[in-house]
């Protein structure tokens, strides 16, 4: 089960820390910031791959719905509030769940599965002495990839976009999903936004790769990790 990575926004220490209890329960929970407001929430969502928001409604500088409707691609949101006449607002903005404070576990964990209940999982083949391939859910089907086949993989806020020697498909993923299954020994982050395959890099610059006809970027962050990579790949 991959891990879905959250936020907890909520101005109420006490209510801060049940949060973080519970979700260091749950094991395909992985909490990345705490954030007492929605300005340092929104400078985390910038910096880091977000699957799921808690979100309180009564917060300082900008309120809760507020938050959301700045959001271009707003990732899953769970609600989380004392006040339950805004639950209708909540669900009009397609939040995954409203949950009233106190919040019981056995409730919290209720609406987390529903997240994970709506979150598609590729079927990966690896059966003896068959070319390694993954199954995408697009438009309602599953399309095989074989994986010697990916050029690179290129995020798309929610979706990504896989580029093979055969197609394309878009499938709603995060890039941080499809790193964790795809073999490292091959396949390499160079970008926020780009995961390329480390065999079919035909040249590459200090600030870019070259894979057929597609220039791909090199994050500065990530200059080392693709020199390195590339290197011991060869």
């Amino acid at each position: 089960m991959h891990k879905i990575n959250c936020i907890i926004v909520e101005d109420e220490p006490l209510a801060m820390e049940i949060l973080e209890d519970y979700i260091q329960q749950v094991p395909f929970l992985n909490l990345v910031a705490k954030c007492h407001d929605a300005i340092k929430a929104l400078e985390v969502l910038k910096s880091n791959v977000i699957d799921l928001i808690f979100l309180d409604i009564h917060l300082p500088k900008l309120k809760g719905f507020e938050f959301i409707m700045t959001l271009a691609n707003p990732p899953a949101i769970i609600i989380t509030s004392a006040y339950h006449e805004y639950a209708l607002k909540g669900y009009d903005h397609n939040v995954i769940d409203y949950l009233l404070k106190p919040i019981e576990f056995s409730r919290f964990i209720t609406a987390v599965n529903k997240l994970e209940k709506k979150t598609p999982q590729p079927e990966i083949t690896t059966k003896k002495n068959e070319r390694p391939s993954i199954f995408f859910n697009v438009n309602k089907k599953n399309v095989r990839i074989y994986r010697d086949e990916i050029l690179f993989v290129e995020s798309l806020k929610e979706y990504v976009k896989v580029v093979t020697t055969t197609k394309n498909i878009v499938t709603k993923f995060q890039l941080g999903q499809i790193e964790e299954i795809l073999p490292t020994d091959n396949f390499l982050r160079v970008h926020r936004s780009f995961i390329v395959a480390i065999d079919k890099i035909s040249s590459y610059s200090a600030t870019e790769i070259e894979i057929d006809k597609w220039n791909i970027p090199i994050g500065r962050a990530y200059k080392e990790i693709v020199e390195a990579g590339i290197v011991n790949r060869n």
